[in-house]
């Protein structure tokens, strides 16, 4: 069964320290995921996990019902894409072209193949007018996009975005949400490290929030930003427009400016 699975999971680092704790999470494929929680709660260890990059102290997590413990991180990474939040940390190339196309060569897919994925993702991206550019020479922003389209043209069935929005302006923030309904389409699963809790209510069914090495609450984006103690317990922050519909008194559940607008004129008409 096309999953990832992680079955009372623990990781400890060979220096002793416990990063996570008896994790118990399934994400099927095709599911968007928004991983939210404060710096130090374990997140990012948590997604290595699911991509091989560690490997579960106690407990175990399967990929497509492979077990992380028997394979290489290169051979789940087939399968999990994950893009790193520095993008400095990802890319080697002296190209954008090279920095996309590397894998897939290193696959031995045939010219027209590595050709045909590079330009895909880079078009998806909108980072085409790049593709000669030396990386290191474009705009960090930019950079990010690289680094996700050069994970795009594995063709991976999931994918890991950590802090994707870090750093974007509203633009970038639109090529990003365009993209995980891309992405969706063509039935792949996103798991996304963020802090922006705009971007999760906007564009994800499905958030886990996590805190002190565990995860301590999983469901809509409705259902986690408004439930107080998930709030506190996570350090997260509700949407702007969250706030004001709360501090209008209508409640913690509305999500976003479209919500806040219907919620306010229903109110006006009933009076």
């Amino acid at each position: 069964m096309n999953q990832i699975v992680l079955e009372n999971v623990s990781f400890r680092y060979p220096n002793g320290f416990l990063a996570n704790e008896n994790l118990n999470l399934t994400i099927s494929q095709n599911e968007r995921v928004a991983i939210v929680g404060q710096n130090g709660a374990g997140k990012t260890t948590a997604v290595k996990l699911m991509n091989g990059l560690n490997k579960p102290t106690e407990g175990n997590v399967l990929v497509n019902d492979m077990n992380t413990k028997n394979y290489t991180t290169a051979q789940i990474a087939k399968h999990v894409g994950y893009v790193f939040q520095n993008p400095d940390d990802q890319i080697f190339n002296q190209t954008v072209w090279d920095e996309i196309a590397y894998m897939p060569k290193y696959y031995k897919l045939s010219e027209a193949e590595v050709k045909k994925r590079v330009e895909e993702s880079a078009r998806m991206l909108e980072i085409e007018e790049f593709l000669q550019c030396n990386p290191f020479e474009i705009p960090y922003t930019t950079r990010k996009f690289v680094t996700i389209a050069a994970i795009m043209a594995t063709e991976p069935e999931y994918m890991i975005l950590d802090e994707p929005t870090a750093g974007q302006d509203l633009k970038g923030i639109s090529v990003l949400s365009r993209l995980l309904d891309i992405l969706q389409e063509k039935g792949i699963g996103v798991i996304t490290i963020t802090h922006d809790m705009e971007f999760v209510a906007d564009n994800f069914q499905r958030v886990v929030a996590m805190a002190h090495k565990h995860i301590i609450a999983d469901g809509t984006p409705r259902d986690i930003f408004s439930r107080d103690e998930i709030i506190e317990e996570s350090k997260i922050k509700r949407t702007q427009m969250g706030i004001v519909g709360d501090e209008l008194g209508f409640g913690k559940s509305i999500l976003n400016a479209e919500e806040l607008s219907e919620t306010v004129s229903n109110a006006l008409s009933e009076k």
